[in-house]
């Protein structure tokens, strides 16, 4: 008896687990080559990214995203994993990553890792025994296709990175599909047994403590098992939200190699895994520039798929603009109702927002001001890509210094994304930016040192510290977390929705002009600002007036 109401104390005692920590959570990707250098090699590792862990948790945010760090020939730095159940030696050992877990832990952050489901290494032991003959153990675990009469590949099938999607091998004397380099295979998820391999290598993570997945490519998952000819795609259908515009592959309407139903069934096993642990969530990263809301949509329905998607909908070379943002939300909200988005307007693979859309703006820090405080208002989750807190731009660099496979092929009208990947800048007079003591694996541009974090830390006015203001603003308001959102203005510069949760609804006003403009919020009704933000705390009734790169975030009365 005694035992048992010890055991009843204990529990009681514990703090609830929150299963819907996601919703509304704000997620800080880090790109582990480029963080911090501990070991002096130029390559960030592990323990680089544990002793910022302190920084991270200052600036308000709720989880981090690592980008992969599993055993890779680095082919394309980390996507093509040749071990999903270790860490490459360049990074450090699973027990560096068991520290780091821990610690993020203690600070309050959760832990979401990349998970590269779709394909593996050409070194990965499944592969290397798949390709050894037609009847093997594995010989079905990858995507093989006979030549067509004339040698050719089975189809027409086009490679994200360039060229055709199959590659010949002499092995087999097939072709094997890639949806992306010749080394990354891809898995064939219509194999029973491959998908139990993957659902293991999940737990895996999951018992090491991990919170959650965020999912390389989800919609890649599946191809036709027919291998029909993907369509023709009118030209004035085409853009470049998930290719580069010089690449064709931007030429076709992606049907029989991509966004498959088959993948829902998936989807509900891997959620089925997720929900036996209390708070494991997941985000998927959908790439469909012709039916990307559907996709969302279905993949985050009713509750028994992924929790959300990543989309790419801001990631496009498109500036932002307030009719843009009313269209994208408003049409998400019909789509998909019940479902969830994470949004985002930086990452690793796309140039930095800072230079889309800040340096034709007058007063470019106040643009990314306002534009960051808009994106942490929207009905979603929200990613914030490593530097993009410091305004750091797309770094220029020369062809010399590429590593991007991606961008030595488009060169120069597609740059890659190595100037998005550069080194964080920590100290503005220390070698390489406080990253590391070596030369970087990718130099770092003279003009990120005045953007340094020591810069920034002890200047009040600057973006790094208005991201912390806005972030412990937004954490104070759960209506801007988990609210819904209903618009009330998006044409010109200015946009305004209202977000609401329980009791609270708050008003936010955005403009993304640099010229001082009138809003009438309507019916002569007061305006009851709220503090905390940064922005303007204009009071009064009826019209609010908004300065250039202005917010307001109040109540109507």
């Amino acid at each position: 008896m005694v035992k048992q109401a010890v055991q009843r104390m204990a529990k009681a005692a514990m703090p609830a687990v929150d299963r819907d920590w996601w919703r509304g959570a704000v997620i800080y990707q880090i790109y582990p080559r480029s963080y911090q250098d501990t070991n002096g090699d130029g390559i960030g590792d592990l323990k680089g990214i544990t002793a910022r862990l302190g920084y991270i948790a200052s600036l308000g945010v709720d989880a981090i995203w690592i980008s992969p760090f599993f055993k890779s020939p680095m082919k394309d730095f980390g996507y093509d994993v040749s071990d999903y159940c270790d860490v490459d030696p360049m990074f450090g050992s699973l027990a560096d990553f068991d520290a780091l877990v821990a610690e993020a832990h203690r600070l309050g952050l959760k832990v979401m890792i990349d998970e590269v489901l779709s394909h593996t290494a050409d070194i990965h032991p499944w592969f290397v025994e798949s390709r050894s003959s037609r009847n093997n153990a594995k010989a079905d675990w990858y995507v093989w296709a006979d030549a067509r009469p004339d040698g050719t590949p089975p189809n027409n099938w086009l490679s994200i990175f360039g060229g055709s999607a199959w590659q010949w091998d002499t092995r087999r004397q097939q072709y094997y599909l890639h949806n992306f380099l010749s080394e990354q295979p891809d898995l064939n998820f219509h194999n029973r047994e491959v998908q139990d391999a993957l659902l293991g290598i999940t737990r895996f993570w999951l018992e090491r403590g991990v919170d959650g997945f965020r999912l390389d490519t989800i919609n890649f998952y599946f191809h036709s098992e027919g291998l029909e000819n993907n369509p023709a795609l009118p030209p004035e259908e085409r853009n470049d939200q998930t290719a580069p515009s010089v690449n064709p592959y931007n030429y076709q309407d992606h049907i029989y190699d991509k966004s498959r139903p088959e993948n829902l069934g998936f989807l509900e096993r891997f959620r089925s895994l997720l929900d036996e642990y209390p708070a494991a969530a997941a985000v998927g990263e959908v790439g469909d520039s012709q039916r990307g809301l559907e996709v969302v949509a279905a993949y985050t329905a009713g509750g028994k798929r992924v929790h959300m998607c990543y989309s790419f909908d801001f990631l496009a070379p498109e500036k932002i603009s307030a009719a843009k943002v009313r269209a994208v939300l408003e049409a998400f909200g019909r789509v998909a109702s019940d479902g969830w988005s994470c949004w985002a307007f930086s990452n690793h693979d796309v140039v930095r927002h800072a230079s889309r859309w800040a340096t034709s703006e007058a007063d470019p820090v106040a643009y990314l001001k306002v534009v960051s405080a808009l994106l942490l208002s929207l009905r979603g989750s929200a990613c914030i890509y490593q530097g993009e807190e410091l305004g750091l731009g797309e770094a220029n660099l020369a062809f010399e210094d590429l590593q991007d496979p991606y961008g030595i092929r488009f060169w120069p009208e597609f740059k890659g994304r190595d100037g998005c990947r550069t080194p964080m800048v920590w100290e503005a007079a220390s070698a390489n930016g406080g990253f590391s003591s070596a030369k970087p694996w990718l130099p770092v541009p003279g003009e990120h040192l005045s953007k340094a974090v020591n810069v920034q830390e002890s200047d009040s006015t600057s973006l790094l510290q208005h991201y912390r203001r806005f972030l412990a603003f937004r954490r104070a308001h759960p209506a801007l977390a988990k609210g819904d959102i209903e618009f009330v203005q998006g044409q010109g510069d200015v946009v305004v929705f209202s977000r609401q949760e329980g009791n609270e609804r708050i008003v936010c006003a955005f403009n993304l002009g640099n010229s001082i403009t009138e809003v009438d919020l309507g019916g002569g009704r007061s305006l009851q600002p709220l503090p905390g933000h940064g922005f303007s705390s204009q009071s009064g009734t009826g019209k609010l007036r908004l300065g250039g790169y202005g917010a307001w975030f109040g109540r109507l009365a």
